[in-house]
């Protein structure tokens, strides 16, 4: 098995209306500033930013036309004027009667009500922006490839690494052979051991854990299939990915860094992955999870006095 090594990420097709405010939110860190500023206006002001031509768009965040356009490009649409489109629609939809957004910012003194009712918030947006800039044929062809997969190694280090063992623990009740790796040196000397027919899956928010992308490139190189659960589409573990899904997160703050935020995420993703793994191989999965309930029954029985 042969592997094409990727450049860049790029949407096969541009996003929904909806999906264009997370999709803002996921790849602006990694925009220049200049971009950047194209970005927060457009998802800023979707309305006020459709209504002008890309001469005008420009003026208004002082960049150039040729910002515009590539910002556009990254965020997946072919040219401006598509963007703009996209632009209409979003400004409709949030005039829909949707509730105003509320804050996710918290403060060291917020009472902890407001602090439930804002990361609750916080919480059910990141959801949502992950569910609407999720690649499904992406999905498609990972749970395609973990199904019927020999092996599945996944790898991840610190939050990522709860995220990557709670899937290992999934697939492995449906009676797949799957491991979670959180020591990079093991992690790299099993990678040497997979071949075609094997999965690999990486799980980094910022895409950029070199204890993380070592071991996918080996597993890469041997001819596995790869796959990156990621919050940067373009960043450097995408090299090694024959497989990306892209993850959104809430915005950072002091109280809430990015290893909190991006965990939502990363776990709704693998859920997908792992009811769609379920689906494909419902024949032997469904019996699997009834053997491993049946013995683990006698441990939440009562105990007898």
């Amino acid at each position: 098995m042969t592997h094409d090594v990727k450049e860049s990420f790029s949407a096969d097709s541009p996003p929904a209306p909806a999906a264009l405010a997370a999709k803002v939110r996921t790849l602006a860190p990694s925009m220049t500033r200049s971009m950047q500023r194209v970005a927060e206006a457009v998802a800023g002001d979707p309305a006020g930013c459709a209504a002008l031509t890309v001469t005008g768009l420009a003026e208004l965040t002082g960049t150039s036309e040729a910002t515009v356009v590539r910002t556009a490009r990254l965020l997946g649409y072919p040219g401006y004027r598509d963007l703009r489109l996209a632009l209409a629609g979003l400004a409709a939809h949030q005039q829909s009667g949707r509730a105003p957004a509320v804050t996710a910012d918290i403060a060291v003194d917020d009472p902890i009500a407001d602090v439930v009712a804002k990361l609750a918030y916080d919480e059910q947006q990141t959801l949502a922006d992950t569910a609407a800039g999720l690649d499904t044929v992406q999905l498609g062809a990972s749970v395609s490839a973990a199904a019927t997969a020999r092996r599945i190694d996944v790898y991840g280090v610190g939050a990522s690494s709860l995220v990557g063992q709670d899937l290992a623990q999934k697939l492995l009740r449906i009676g797949l052979i799957a491991h979670a790796h959180t020591d990079p040196h093991l992690a790299v000397t099993n990678a040497v051991q997979l071949r075609s027919g094997d999965v690999a899956i990486a799980i980094t928010h910022s895409g950029s854990t070199g204890d993380v992308i070592e071991p996918l490139r080996v597993a890469f190189d041997r001819g596995a299939t790869t796959i990156a659960i990621t919050g940067r589409p373009d960043g450097p573990v995408t090299q090694y990915a024959d497989h990306i899904l892209t993850t959104s997160t809430a915005r950072e703050s002091e109280l809430r860094p990015a290893a909190m935020s991006s965990r939502t995420s990363q776990l709704l993703v693998v859920d997908c992955l792992f009811i769609g793994v379920a689906q494909r191989t419902y024949e032997t999965a469904a019996p699997a999870l009834s053997a491993s309930y049946e013995a683990l029954a006698h441990r939440h029985a009562p105990r007898s006095r």
